[in-house]
C-alpha cells in the first residue's frame, strides 16, 4: 500500500487524475463537498464537485482547491464527460434521488471508473435492477445495511434468517457478483468483496474500534476517499480496501470528537505515519 499511495517527484497534477463529485440542490452539498475534500486530501492530482446552476455560489463560496462547476442534467454530464481527462466520478452524497435517477444512467454509460453511494442506489430501490443492469466493473457501491436491503431484498433477507450459518462476508460477495463490480457493505466489519468472489473483511471491533465514525457524514468522506484513489488509477478492489483502512485509521488517530471534516485533515498525518 504504501509504494502504491507514494508520489514521484517528477509528477504533476494531471497525472494523478481528476475526480469529480455530482451533487445536489441549494442546501444539500455539504455531503459532496465533504467527500470532495476527501477525494483532494488522498491525492487526486483535481477534484470538480459539479451542481445544479442555483447552488453553484453556495459551493463556490465554500471550497477553494476544489473547482466547480454548473452541471445541470443528462444532457449536460454527457457533455462534460467528453473530457476525459474526468476519469473517476463519484455520485451519491448529496445528489437528491431524482437527480441521482438522472445522472446515474449517462455517469454509467460513460466506462468511468465510478464510486456510487447513498442516493445514487437508494434512487433504485423500487427498481433494483434498472441500476444493477447498468454497472460494469469499474464500478463500486459502498452501501451501508440499509442501502444494501433496498438494492438487494433476496441477500438482506438470507442474512437476517437465523441459523442459516449465511454471513455478511457471503451476503457481500453474492452481491458483488450480482453486480458485477466490487461492493463494500460498511459497518464495524467492513466486507469489500470482488465478483470474483474475492473479499477483504475490515474489523473496527475491540481494541481496533472506532466508535466515534458513528456520525453524519462519515460515510461520504469515504466515498471521497475511494474516488480520489480511483483518480488515481487504483483498481477498485485496491481503492476500496485501501480507503477504508486510511479512512478507520485516521478516526483513530483523532479519536473522540471526531466529526467529519476532522477525517480528511488527519489524513496526512497517516500518511506521515507511513513515511510517504
Amino acid at each position: 500500500m504504501k509504494s502504491a499511495l507514494s508520489k514521484r517527484p517528477d509528477q504533476h497534477k494531471y497525472d494523478h487524475g481528476h475526480a469529480l463529485i455530482l451533487t445536489g440542490g441549494v442546501g444539500h452539498g455539504g455531503a459532496a463537498r465533504l467527500a470532495a475534500r476527501g477525494a483532494l486530501r488522498v491525492g487526486a492530482g483535481l477534484v470538480t464537485v459539479a451542481c445544479p446552476p442555483a447552488a453553484l455560489i453556495e459551493n463556490a463560496a465554500q471550497l477553494n482547491a476544489i473547482m466547480v462547476r454548473s452541471l445541470k442534467d443528462a444532457d449536460a454530464l454527457n457533455a462534460l464527460l467528453e473530457d476525459e481527462r474526468l476519469n473517476a466520478l463519484c455520485l451519491g452524497p448529496g445528489l437528491g434521488k431524482e437527480r441521482a435517477r438522472d445522472l446515474v444512467p449517462p455517469a454509467l454509460a460513460a466506462r468511468r471508473a465510478t464510486l456510487l453511494d447513498a442516493d445514487a442506489l437508494s434512487a433504485f430501490s423500487d427498481e433494483p435492477n434498472v441500476l444493477l443492469d447498468k454497472l460494469h466493473d469499474g464500478c463500486v457501491l459502498t452501501p451501508h445495511i440499509g442501502e444494501f436491503a433496498r438494492l438487494f431484498p433476496d441477500i438482506s433477507r438470507r442474512i437476517a434468517a437465523k441459523g442459516t450459518g449465511y454471513s455478511k462476508s457471503d451476503a457481500a460477495r453474492d452481491a458483488a457478483a450480482r453486480a458485477g463490480c466490487v461492493v463494500v457493505l460498511k459497518g464495524a466489519e467492513t466486507v469489500i468483496a470482488a465478483p470474483d468472489a474475492g473479499a477483504a473483511i475490515h474489523l473496527a471491533l475491540g481494541e481496533s474500534a472506532v466508535p466515534w465514525l458513528a456520525t453524519a457524514g462519515t460515510g461520504d468522506v469515504l466515498a471521497g476517499f475511494i474516488a480520489g484513489l480511483l483518480a488515481r488509477g487504483f483498481m477498485p478492489m485496491a481503492a476500496a480496501e485501501t480507503a477504508t483502512w486510511l479512512h478507520a485509521e485516521a478516526a483513530r488517530l483523532f479519536g473522540p470528537g471526531l466529526i467529519a471534516e476532522d477525517l480528511p485533515e488527519t489524513l496526512p498525518e497517516v500518511f506521515r505515519s507511513l513515511d510517504l
